[in-house]
């Protein structure tokens, strides 16, 4: 018995394949209910200096890493002053990070910078929301006289903004970012100039954006402000609806949330309840939608328990195995499953079930719903 037919077994799958039009928020500037300071306008506690890049980081002992630390400390104090209460930096030295990482989070920020200046705010590590002065006719050959607020360091996505909305060098702008998955959505000064758009992982193209890492206020030798600095965190719950909105009219439900209609296969072996579809307590089976599909996109919430299996069958014929009769089985499989590092890497959650590996580390704690494309 294969880790697919043992899963239908153990625990429930919700099938929601449905979206809606994203709608997205701001922060204001007085740091609404949910948000938190980043930056208390007194000193530079939550921040610290930047050691070397994300991999580079996780290669380095215990010792060597609190060392480079301590060095990277003493030189941002240097270089990165409270003027006011406003944090200003000199332009030498290295970036200021924060001492915690984040997942998926929404950041408001007020930044300034002179004329010929140019910065950036990494996320999860990663460059960046890009800050130059638009109006500098040198940087118009990389793109500057587009605005700021792009994802620069794109390759394959969508890297500059719809719009230029900057403010001229010397003046106060303020940019609203939101981060889920690893999709990036920006506003500067009001106005959307990223919309939903992949955030590629500079030090790693071939990986995800990572789940977590810290926000890093670029250095690029140039003098620039910031202040009013609020962070909120975007739990699991609210992230999954954002990703669900997302080019939801094109998109229909394949479960009702209400009953099986629809459904063919082990029907005896779930059951509905409060909108989601679980399997019956020692039963399960294969189940699956009365109608075929060719080419699709198929979006859909699960969640899974301790030591949960499960999996999603592509384009499977009604009888037989789901991951050799079909075209393939994605792997549903909890982190904590058993003998789970002796499993091949095909076999981990989010794989071609015996065909290619998924990355890992982006599944939700057990117990938690996730979202699934």
């Amino acid at each position: 018995m294969n880790l697919y037919e043992r899963a239908l077994t153990v625990w429930p799958l919700l099938l929601s394949m449905m979206l809606a039009s994203t709608n997205y928020g701001s922060a204001a500037a007085d740091a609404p209910q949910g948000f938190i300071s980043l930056f208390n306008g007194k000193d530079l506690t939550g921040w610290k200096g930047l050691v070397a890049d994300p991999k580079s980081r996780l290669a380095m002992t215990e010792e060597q890493l609190a060392n480079a630390q301590r060095e990277a400390d003493q030189q941002i104090r240097a270089h990165w002053k409270i003027v006011e209460g406003v944090l200003e930096y000199d332009g030498k030295g290295t970036s200021l990070c924060t001492t915690r990482d984040y997942g998926d989070f929404e950041l408001y920020v007020d930044w300034k910078i002179l004329p010929r200046g140019d910065s950036g705010i990494f996320l999860r590590g990663s460059p960046q929301i890009q800050i130059w002065d638009t109006g500098y006719e040198p940087f118009h050959a990389n793109g500057a006289d587009k605005g700021s607020g792009g994802l620069w360091n794109n390759q394959r996505n969508p890297r500059f903004p719809l719009v230029n909305a900057d403010k001229p060098a010397g003046e106060w702008n303020t940019f609203t970012i939101r981060l889920v998955g690893n999709r990036v959505t920006v506003r500067l000064n009001g106005q959307l100039v990223t919309e939903n758009v992949i955030m590629e992982n500079y030090w790693e193209p071939s990986r995800p954006l990572s789940p977590r890492g810290q926000i890093e206020l670029q250095h690029h030798g140039n003098k620039i402000w910031f202040r009013n600095i609020y962070l909120r965190e975007i739990e699991p719950e609210e992230a999954n609806r954002l990703l669900a909105e997302e080019s939801a009219a094109q998109f229909v439900s394949v479960f009702n949330g209400r009953n099986l209609d629809g459904w063919d296969g082990a029907v005896d072996g779930y059951h509905v309840s409060d909108g989601a579809l679980l399997c019956k307590e020692g039963q399960g089976g294969t189940l699956f939608t009365s109608k075929q599909f060719s080419n699709f996109i198929a979006r859909l919430e699960f969640k899974l328990p301790p030591k949960g299996n499960n999996g999603l069958a592509i384009r499977y014929p009604g009888y037989g195995s789901a991951h050799t009769d079909g075209m393939c089985e994605l792997q549903i499989l909890s982190e904590d499953y058993p003998d789970i590092d002796e499993l091949d890497p095909r076999q981990l959650h989010g794989s071609a079930y015996g065909l290619a590996a998924a990355h890992q580390g982006y599944l939700r704690p057990v117990g938690e719903w996730n979202f699934s494309r």
